[in-house]
């Protein structure tokens, strides 16, 4: 009898029942860096989700970045339960920065925060995440932009910008500290991407413009934001898709592929649901090992909705303009 569970359960690893491939896991909003050999996903989840991977398909999951809540959070979300959203990865002179959203679904009462690490192998002695607490702050009824979704980008001086941003008036980018722990002063602040938004409706709001999770991607001579348009996180009713714009400037004026400014609701299409997948956004984009890749989640509509890790190598046409290499919304 032992024998043959054993052998049913290597015929089920060869199989691939027991494995967490790509398409598998089950994220949202996953961004990555890569360490050695190894790739570090981090994504929306308690204490911040991890996975490791070596190959981008086969996918361990590691212990979150927080065990316990920072001690900040309840003084932007009362009773915070850890569950902390939309992180950014970046390595900068040998020191990791994971920035991270702390907010209340549907509300601008949201902050983010930083934390740093000088490795991302949770098996090194030095490992360890501290936290420097909250970088930018957003307040119902004072801003009309949101303080989730961040993505620190790097302009060609080597200045540091941090974009973030959703629904509300738009997309935000400010200019940090060279120490990347807090917002330069005197302070710089640009609008990045906007949808119209309905006039009547309170300040405090949501609101009807769609859009949420910048990410700036250098390449060609240009900052490409991409962007997520729509509807997250509703299931069958997920309505997520990807568009993305560049300028030659980092706080732009981005354009979509028709010359429409983002701020006046442009933005180029990219990645959509379709009958399998609801919908699809929320990515992040990359370079390793002279590929270019995108991560995002997708709706699973075989699957009760269930938000899914997507991994794609993007190509570039003979105008500079990104598209999916690899159809992995089929």
């Amino acid at each position: 009898m032992k024998l043959n569970v054993r052998f049913l359960m290597i015929l089920a690893f060869a199989a691939g029942i027991f494995s967490s491939e790509a398409q598998d896991i089950r994220v949202h909003d996953p961004v990555v860096a890569k360490e050695g050999d190894t790739y570090y996903l981090y994504n929306t989840g308690r204490g911040i989700g991890v996975y490791s991977s070596k190959d981008l398909k086969n996918w361990k999951r590691e212990p979150a970045v927080f065990e316990e809540k920072p001690e900040w959070t309840d003084s932007v979300v009362p009773d915070f339960k850890n569950h902390i959203w939309a992180p950014d990865i970046t390595l900068h002179d040998g020191t990791y920065y994971i920035y991270y959203s702390v907010s209340a679904f549907g509300k601008n009462t949201s902050a983010m925060g930083v934390a740093t690490n000088t490795t991302l192998n949770p098996e090194d002695e030095n490992y360890e995440w501290v936290d420097h607490g909250i970088v930018v702050q957003s307040v119902p009824n004072r801003d009309m932009w949101n303080a989730i979704d961040p993505n620190l980008v790097f302009d060609d001086e080597g200045t540091p910008w941090l974009a973030f941003g959703s629904f509300w008036d738009g997309l935000k980018m400010v200019k940090m500290n060279e120490n990347l722990k807090e917002v330069a002063q005197p302070q710089e602040w640009h609008t990045i991407s906007r949808r119209e938004r309905s006039f009547e409706l309170p300040d405090a709001d949501a609101g009807d413009a769609a859009l949420e999770a910048p990410f700036i991607f250098k390449k060609n001579g240009y900052y490409y934001q991409f962007l997520s348009w729509d509807l997250c996180c509703r299931g069958d009713r997920s309505t997520y898709k990807v568009v993305v714009g560049r300028s030659k400037d980092v706080t732009g004026p981005y354009v979509d592929r028709e010359g429409k400014p983002l701020t006046e609701g442009g933005g180029t299409l990219i990645i959509e649901g379709n009958e399998n997948w609801y919908g699809a956004g929320h990515n992040s984009t990359y370079t390793f090992d002279g590929k270019d890749y995108i991560f995002f989640h997708a709706y699973d509509a075989n699957d009760n909705g269930a938000a899914k890790l997507k991994v794609a190598e993007l190509e570039w046409d003979e105008e500079q303009w990104p598209s999916l290499k690899n159809d992995v919304l089929k």
